[in-house]
């Protein structure tokens, strides 16, 4: 597995040019995507628990955009469902019945076998690696345990997460609870997506930039610790990307990943001195600039690169995912503009 380029840069090892993917790179600014959407009824959910539509629309960038790994089509809130929360998209994400008390969380299931629990992942993952096999290779993902939480106790997408807050602030025994819970569950899905076959683990901390470096330290990362720690990774990288983490790279650097996912609002070069060599880096363009010309986003990419300034173990993604609205030309000639100046 080593052979690949991606997988090589997650540990840091000499590459022959830059690898490149997109967060969210299967999804709606693709006419592709949008044609397989129309192909079915249904919803999202729907799509994201069809294997073999969920495996076309994750194979449709690596055929478009030449980016340099897959990522399975699916939802980090994919495996709360099966710990008894209905879950709906209207169109974000939303649970009916929010955890809120202590007889909430006793009620909360740990699925034993996860494979069983979500079947259809393991599904897409086993389709994929058959049709990606020898091309890309192929990520799997989770939410980490606190932003799962988020979701969770506040039952919908906030600016603030108050209710998650509330609970973990005026209640932390309960918050603690409910912690284990879902890294537990968080550690028996992601070791099921490895078992089936990815070959990366990303893990997504969207909302873990949301408190202070003070609170990351006692209330997000001990769980984010404790999953790493469990994964059985053998050769297999780990990111971990934490939205707004700028000003406590230190402490997400403690989580123990391969690979430290930056969004746009550090400079890439400070945050490689902060980190040092020995753990990668992914990002971290500005997702908005996929709306400029194109000489504009070929200066941007020229940019990061520079700020790298050739240190290995760096791989280029954008600093969050890319938005619906963006042409997918610029995407495009953004892969080929980081492959043509990278390349050694």
């Amino acid at each position: 597995m080593a052979e690949y380029n991606f997988i090589k840069a997650c540990f840091c090892q000499p590459v022959d040019r830059v690898p490149v993917w997109l967060m969210r790179q299967a999804g709606r600014y693709l006419p592709e995507y949008r044609a397989v959407r129309a192909q079915g009824a249904g919803t999202f959910l729907d799509l994201c628990k069809d294997p073999q539509r969920s495996a076309e629309v994750s194979v449709q960038p690596i055929d478009i955009l030449d980016v340099d790994a897959a990522i399975m089509f699916s939802d980090i809130l994919t495996p709360i469902e099966p710990m008894g929360m209905a879950l709906d998209f209207v169109p974000g994400p939303v649970f009916a019945n929010p955890v809120r008390t202590s007889a909430d969380v006793d009620a909360l299931v740990v699925p034993e076998n996860m494979a069983e629990a979500v079947p259809y992942v393991p599904q897409i993952i086993q389709r994929l690696r058959q049709q990606l096999e020898g091309r890309v290779p192929l990520i799997g993902f989770g939410g980490a345990p606190f932003t799962l939480a988020c979701y969770m106790v506040e039952g919908k997408g906030s600016k603030d997460f108050a209710a998650l807050k509330r609970m973990m602030y005026g209640d932390p025994e309960l918050y603690r609870t409910l912690m284990e819970k879902v890294t537990e569950m968080d550690l028996r899905y992601l070791n099921m997506q490895i078992e089936a076959g990815a070959q990366t683990i990303q893990i997504f901390d969207t909302w873990g930039g949301l408190v202070s470096p003070t609170d990351f330290e006692k209330f997000v990362l001990p769980y984010t610790k404790k999953l790493i720690a469990g994964l059985n990774r053998k050769d297999i990288p780990v990111i971990y990307f934490v939205k707004g983490s700028g000003t406590m790279l230190e402490l997400v650097k403690e989580a123990g990943s391969d690979v430290i996912g930056l969004d746009w609002h550090i400079n890439l070069g400070k945050a490689r001195d902060i980190l040092g060599d020995d753990v990668a880096v992914q990002g971290n363009l500005d997702p908005s600039v996929l709306y400029a010309p194109q000489p504009y986003i070929e200066q941007e990419v020229q940019r990061i690169l520079n700020e790298n300034d050739d240190r290995p173990g760096f791989i280029f993604n954008l600093g969050h995912g890319i938005t619906p609205s963006v042409d997918p030309a610029n995407a495009i000639f953004m892969v080929d503009a980081v492959h043509r100046l990278s390349k050694k």
